[in-house]
């Protein structure tokens, strides 16, 4: 098939894998101000507005709410504490769980040519997330061949990303190899695509009707008003978890994990000096994008109501049973003894990392000590340069500035503003 050039902002050429898709920017759709202008008067300080926005994720009322189908979206930015967070949806044995499918996604765009990627721009990836959560929420993972590379022969893979990071993709019937005992340890990279080879897609769809909820991570949507199209789909129930977490922490983390993207950021953290060419952009975007997704759900939009929880990770490391209880109640559904079980083994960082990806993607951990360790770690002069950078996100979030280097570093004191 050919694509004009002319319309190339309107559909997605077959010839990328992609099905067609409407590519209107789902952001200038909604991102205007509430439309129930009684409900967006009012507010009187930010403690009203967070409590108004706890008070509205109550689970609507429903039939049969225990027994319908929920799709779960943990929607958060990278190095947020998301793979740690996904684990208590990854535990439970009635939650078909997908670790980062749109990384594919990604990838297709990134590969394709420069001239089509620009015409194409960020309007057409979110039609294409969207329409592959879509798919993936009814249990279609014949979509997503249009997306992996090298393509999948005979709906047969060996290159689904973080294969292992889904218990649902490691179990039978989906691999006859891996039985429950395997998931009791602490996996790598490597272990499930071993042990199991090419995994089967046909059956992968399968294994997620059998199952009775599905419940997606990503970290590559950028604002809460690319989920409406979604939240608004008379086929889904969708539930959204919103992860955040201290910028000056993420900030933190992605230097680690990623040094080759943040050499400048490690270079100004060893020698004090900020260097010419440090890209500021890559913390401010992930406040912008943070401060428009709460803002966002603290005007309560219709499209929102009952379906948005958000959630700080430092609250659910510090109290991880805790949170995880609150979470499955938003959700309408019963906490699994294998989910607290996981949380009692892995959240005290007593298994070993025994490679570089546990280093960089380990669940297990001293999750108290993992919410603080930023403090030590992270030159003053840089979250002085953040927290200025960042300051409405912190403030919105309830996380509180240090202003001297004692502050800082003596991590007996906290950081953290208190929300129910």
């Amino acid at each position: 098939m050919e694509c004009s050039w002319k319309t190339l902002l309107l559909l997605v050429c077959t010839s990328l894998g992609v099905q067609y898709t409407a590519i209107r920017s789902l952001h200038d759709s909604f991102s205007g101000p509430c439309q129930d202008s009684a409900h967006c008067q009012g507010r009187q300080g930010k403690e009203q507005r967070w409590k108004s926005l706890c008070d509205d994720s109550r689970v609507p009322d429903e039939t049969s709410a225990a027994a319908a189908r929920k799709h779960i979206l943990l929607f958060a930015q990278t190095r947020s504490g998301s793979s740690f967070t996904g684990q208590l949806f990854n535990q439970h044995p009635g939650i078909f769980y997908v670790f980062e499918p749109l990384f594919h996604v990604q990838q297709a765009f990134t590969n394709s040519s420069s001239r089509l990627q620009r015409a194409l721009d960020g309007r057409a990836l979110l039609g294409a997330y969207r329409d592959l959560l879509l798919n993936l929420y009814n249990c279609d993972f014949s979509f997503l061949e249009s997306y992996i590379r090298p393509e999948p022969q005979d709906h047969m893979t060996g290159a689904f990303f973080r294969r292992s990071s889904s218990h649902a993709l490691c179990t039978p019937p989906v691999c006859q190899e891996g039985g429950e005992d395997i998931l009791t340890g602490q996996p790598d990279e490597v272990w499930c695509p071993k042990k199991c080879q090419a995994l089967n897609l046909t059956l992968a769809s399968q294994a997620c009707q059998a199952r009775t909820h599905v419940a997606i991570k990503t970290v590559r949507i950028p604002e809460i008003g690319d989920l409406r199209t979604l939240s608004e789909d008379p086929r889904l129930d969708l539930r959204i978890i919103h992860l955040v977490r201290d910028p000056r922490a993420i900030l933190a983390s992605r230097m680690t994990a990623f040094a080759g993207k943040f050499r400048a950021w490690k270079i100004w953290n060893a020698t004090g000096r900020q260097p010419r060419y440090v890209d500021l952009t890559q913390i401010t975007r992930t406040c912008r994008d943070i401060e428009y997704s709460v803002e966002t759900s603290l005007q309560k939009p219709t499209w929102l109501r009952g379906r948005y929880l958000l959630v700080r990770y430092e609250d659910l490391a510090l109290n991880p049973e805790e949170k995880a209880k609150e979470i499955y109640r938003f959700l309408g559904l019963d906490l699994h003894q294998r989910v607290l079980t996981w949380i009692a083994h892995n959240t005290i960082g007593t298994v070993p990392s025994s490679s570089e990806w546990n280093y960089k993607y380990s669940t297990t951990r001293d999750s108290k000590a993992t919410a603080q360790s930023w403090r030590v770690h992270l030159n003053f002069d840089i979250v002085k340069t953040v927290q200025s950078l960042c300051n409405r996100t912190l403030s919105l979030l309830g996380y509180k500035l240090v202003q001297s280097v004692d502050e800082l570093r003596n991590i007996t004191k906290s950081l953290m503003e208190p929300r129910t």
